[in-house]
This record gives C-alpha cells, sequence and structure tokens, in this order.
C-alpha cells in the first residue's frame, strides 16, 4: 500500500449548487467546487455550513464524497440521509435549489491507501456510506485492480448504488435483512463466500458501525488487511469536521500496541479495521494512554 503525508487543512468555497435529487431512500447533492473537485482523493469528506448566512446553526454537516468530476466544472457530488426529517441541517440542504451558494470545507480527512500493485479490491458499503466507494473503485480501476462490490442494507430502496456495481465491478453482491434484494442477511453473513469468490487480497468498507465492525472482524480472521471508513461517526456525533471539537474521537490501537484516542475526522475518517477498539466506542478505555484514572486510585 502507498501511504499519504499528513494533510493540510481542506479549502473553504463557496459552492454553487447545480442540482439537488432524491436517490431512493437518500439525497444526491451536486455542487461546483472546483478547487475542492481538484484536490480530492478518494475517502476523503467535506463540511457543508447549514443555515444560511445569518443562521445560529454553527455546527457543520459532515458528508463522504460520492464522485468528482474535474473536467466537467469541478463538480462534487454528495449523497446524504434525511429520511424522518430529524435534522434540520440535512433539511435545510434538501431544500436547496439550483445557483443557491453552499459554505464547503474541503476536501478534509485522510483517503484511502491504495495497492503498489493490482489486487483484487473488496468494496463493503451500507446506507449512504456506501457512496463513497465509488470514487476510490473508479481510482483502483484506473490502477489495473480488479474491483468487486458487496452492498448491504436493510432493504431494497436503502441499498445505494446496486446497479452502478453491477456496471463497473468486476462482481457485485447485495444483501438485505429482508431479503427483498439479493440475498437475506448481513454483510457479516455473505462476507466470508463473498471473500473466497472474489478472491480478495483486501478489503475496503464504509457505512454503518456494525458493519464495519463485522467487516474487520471477518477480514482479521481470513488474514486481510482492512481500511474502514468511519464516516457514519463524524455524522452520529455532529463532529465540526476539523479536529478542534474533539467530539468524534475513537480508540485506536497504535503500532506499539498503545490504545490512543484519535480523531475520526483528522486522523481518519479512514482508519485499519483491525486496530480500532470496537467494543470501546463512545468510551476511554482505562488502559488508553492519557486515560483518567478512578477517583483514589494510587497516583
Amino acid at each position: 500500500m502507498t501511504d499519504h503525508p499528513n494533510w493540510a487543512a481542506g479549502l473553504r468555497t463557496s459552492a454553487t449548487v447545480l442540482t439537488v435529487r432524491q436517490v431512493q431512500d437518500y439525497h444526491a447533492m451536486t455542487l461546483v467546487a472546483p478547487a475542492v473537485a481538484e484536490r480530492f482523493r478518494p475517502g476523503q469528506f467535506v463540511a457543508l455550513a447549514v443555515g444560511g448566512e445569518h443562521t445560529a446553526r454553527l455546527a457543520r454537516r459532515c458528508f463522504a464524497v460520492y464522485e468528482v468530476k474535474p473536467d466537467y466544472g469541478g463538480t462534487v457530488e454528495l449523497v446524504f440521509d434525511h429520511r424522518g426529517g430529524a435534522d434540520p441541517g440535512t433539511g435545510w440542504l434538501v431544500g436547496r435549489r439550483a445557483r443557491d451558494m453552499v459554505d464547503m470545507v474541503g476536501p478534509l480527512g485522510r483517503p484511502f491507501r491504495l495497492p503498489r500493485d493490482p489486487v483484487s479490491c473488496l468494496l463493503v458499503g451500507g446506507g449512504p456510506g456506501a457512496a463513497a466507494l465509488f470514487a476510490l473503485a473508479d481510482t483502483l480501476r484506473r490502477r489495473e485492480c480488479r474491483v468487486h462490490f458487496l452492498l448491504a442494507d436493510r432493504s431494497a430502496p436503502a441499498v445505494f448504488g446496486a446497479r452502478s456495481a453491477q456496471r463497473i465491478g468486476d462482481s457485485a453482491a447485495v444483501v438485505t435483512e429482508d431479503g427483498s434484494l439479493g440475498d437475506t442477511g448481513t454483510a457479516g453473513d455473505v462476507l466470508p463466500r463473498v471473500i473466497e469468490e472474489s478472491g480478495a487480497d483486501v478489503v475496503y468498507a464504509c457505512g454503518p458501525t456494525e458493519l464495519l465492525r463485522a467487516v474487520s472482524a471477518v477480514a482479521s480472521r481470513y488474514g486481510l488487511p482492512s481500511q474502514v471508513s468511519v464516516e457514519e461517526f463524524l455524522q452520529r456525533t455532529g463532529a465540526c469536521g476539523t479536529g478542534l471539537c474533539m467530539a468524534c474521537v475513537l480508540p485506536i490501537v497504535g503500532d506499539d500496541g498503545i490504545t490512543r484516542m484519535v480523531r475520526a475526522c483528522s486522523d481518519g475518517p479512514v482508519l485499519r479495521g483491525d486496530r480500532v477498539r470496537w467494543g470501546d466506542l463512545g468510551t476511554i478505555p482505562f488502559d488508553a494512554l492519557g486515560a483518567p484514572r478512578a477517583l483514589g486510585g494510587a497516583l
């Protein structure tokens, strides 16, 4: 794998809305942002200000990037979930129209590391997080890698990109919990079979935390390296996207075996799946570097 240097902070720009449309259970927004499109690498994300110029909403919304087209005016396309209308921020984005302006910072975060040589790559996605895998697939194909997809969610309308995966992938499998599309079950249920059938050398994943946990565990059993994007973690915690708020910290085991709390936005969102302490998410493990000691403990 080729590694990346520390990535500088993203650019702040005023992006022009091109389209906002519904795609199955989700919404896709295409914005014109040439400088961001030019710098983007698969796995990075952008942070959008929501609410307009005079809003009191300070927190941005962080989204993985589905597709960039530097040669077509410099467009950046995002896919996000606004079912139920629980988040007024994404509700504001849904209401944007062509030629509206949105304040954008990006690209942010560390991208996926890419293979040095052509290998067989398995891309596993769930929900809108699967959108982040398609820019990766395009880059891998240009490196002459074989690309296989496994897409999973609860039902057919929630599976993003099934047709695109069948078109561009060397193979594409789908699994839904209710059996309405593809196999019945979860990604973890069918992943061993897909790994064996695809001859995967490396596994990439983006989606809900439970999917990433399952992918990391199965990949480790097969001795395969896994890279997971914890992009959902940024959305769930309401993170700032720049590393300042410390809302998106999670425990990671370093090369030295020591657990440290890292920020999903600036140290990720792409992390090694086998290094994440999935059972300790939402906590600071007692053995983590700098963890607080219990009151009354030895000094």
